[in-house]
């Protein structure tokens, strides 16, 4: 699954933790499918079938306003609005509604958290800080 809209701006990847130069790059039944300098044969490729493909981090393009990178998020703390510390941000987890922060709260406990404009309230990542409003009950809930 592609996790950017424009595939074609890539001139550089990571692929099984080896980068690559991208040669050319298309799409095909909703597939990405690349080709990389120095893969030259149909079993050079076929090893790399299914890799994970990532960008260096300076490839980056800048997200839009109010916009954030998932990895960008990991580490974060996340607060409540009087500065309570509720846990830190380990993953996160996708099920086709709002995506949700997966906190480990302090105590060890796992707390999933919607990643929704009306509850995560302030995020600076300079700070690797979210301030969060959560309603009533989220943090009794079992994840």
């Amino acid at each position: 699954m592609a996790l950017t809209d424009n595939p074609q701006r890539l001139r550089r990847v990571i692929v099984n933790g080896r980068p690559f130069e991208v040669e050319t790059v298309w799409l095909h039944q909703r597939q990405v499918i690349f080709k990389l300098r120095g893969i030259d044969s149909i079993s050079d490729a076929e090893r790399l079938v299914g890799a994970d493909v990532c960008i260096p981090l300076e490839e980056r393009p800048a997200p839009a306003e109010g916009e954030y990178y998932q990895t960008d998020l990991i580490g974060c703390e996340v607060v409540d609005g009087q500065g309570t510390r509720l846990g830190t941000v380990e993953a996160w987890q996708e099920y086709g509604g709002p995506s949700l922060l997966e906190i480990r709260t302090p105590d060890g406990r796992e707390v999933l958290i919607p990643f929704a404009k009306s509850i995560c309230k302030a995020i600076d990542l300079s700070a690797k800080r979210i301030v969060v409003d959560l309603p009533e009950g989220l943090l009794d809930l079992e994840a």
